[in-house]
This record gives C-alpha cells, structure tokens and sequence, in this order.
C-alpha cells in the first residue's frame, strides 16, 4: 500500500512543478518578448539619429566648402593684385577678407612668409584658420557614428531577447510534455531537463541590458 501512496505522491510533485515551471517560462517568454521590442524600437531610433546627424554634417560640410572656396578665392585675388603692385586693388580684397580668414592672414602675416624659410605657404595652412561648420561636420559625424554603433548593439540586444524566448518555449515544451509521458522516472528526466534550461536562459537574460517604456 506504500508504494502506491509514494508514487501517487511522487506524481503529484512532478504535476506541481510542472505547473510552476509553464507559469514560470509562460511570464518570462512574455518578458523576453517585451524587451525584443523594445530593443528594436532602441535601434530604430539610433538608426533614425545616425541618419539625421550625416544628413546634417553632409549639409554643413557643404556650407564650409563653399566658404572655404570664396576665402581662397579672395586671397587668391589679393595675392595677385599685391604682385602686380595694385595697391588699390590690394586694398580692396583686403578689406573683404572674412571673418574666418582675418586672423589666420594676420597670423601668417607674422611668420614673415615672404622671407623666411619654412613659414605656411598660406593663411589656410594655419591653426587660426578655421571654418565653424567644417567643425560640427565633424562632430555630427562622429555623433552619427557612435547612434550608428549603438544602433547594432540594439540589434544584437533585442536577437539576444529573441533567444531567450525560443528556450523559455523549449521549457514550456518540455513541462508539459512531461505531464504525458507514461513512467514517473521519464517525467522527472523531462521536467529537470525543461526546469535546467528554464534557470539557464534566465541567469543568461539577467545579464542583459533592459529598457522600459515610460
């Protein structure tokens, strides 16, 4: 009469774990599943930033060519003037140098370039010489290309999610799949198989990263 009674119980323990096993993998597919999305909402959101920030620094880029190309074209103009002794004319292109190039002439104008040896060739080979729009081209792209970064983190984020709920519904499978088999040794083996890969995914899923919607 013992042995019927321990077994009954036996049954009835592995029904419990069973039981505790599908709810248990049941809210963490869920979860598994929310955070994907939300990663790929994450990525699609850097992604749309990258984007942006290239349109920008290809447009300010742009802009600083063009300005870079009418300061070359009014120095240009003032040098030939100067060697042909048109001081008028010098004058003139002079007092149309930009904000930009002002400091950057006046400082190879320093460096005595007409006669010393080894001084910039011109106001544009000097660290004075800068152009404001080339700089945040510069820094929208390299903004762009860390939301770029960031955005194949999201990606591999919310596949990693993905995973986790294909081995929640391998744990799902296998609780109950032990509920049918025949021996009471082949249900313990599946459940403790199921309830192994459960605790594996979850410790596994601990160690990611998680966003939330406020």
């Amino acid at each position: 009469m013992s042995a019927p009674g321990a077994g009954g119980h036996a049954n009835h323990r592995v029904e419990t774990l069973s039981t505790i096993l599908l709810a248990a993998a049941t809210l963490a597919t869920a979860w598994a599943g929310y955070q994907s999305s939300r990663w790929h909402g994450e990525q699609a959101k850097s992604q749309a930033a990258a984007t942006a920030g290239r349109v920008e620094a290809t447009r300010l880029s742009g802009v600083a060519n063009r300005k870079g190309q009418i300061d070359v074209a009014v120095f240009i103009q003032w040098v030939d003037a100067r060697a042909t002794g048109e001081r008028k004319l010098e004058a003139f292109y002079r007092r149309q140098f930009s904000r930009r190039l002002e400091p950057a002439f006046e400082a190879w104008v320093a460096a005595d370039p007409f006669t010393t040896a080894g001084a910039p060739r011109s106001p544009f080979d000097v660290p004075q010489y800068r152009v404001p729009e080339q700089r945040r081209s510069h820094l929208l792209e390299a903004k762009a290309g860390r939301d770029a970064e960031g955005a194949r983190a999201d990606i591999q984020r919310a596949d990693n999610y993905v995973l986790c709920v294909v081995l929640f519904a391998s744990s799902l499978f296998f609780a109950g799949l032990s509920t049918r088999l025949p021996t009471l040794r082949g249900r313990e083996q599946i459940l403790a198989l199921g309830g192994v890969l459960f605790v594996a995914t979850v410790v596994w899923m601990a160690t990611f990263p998680v966003t939330l919607s406020v």
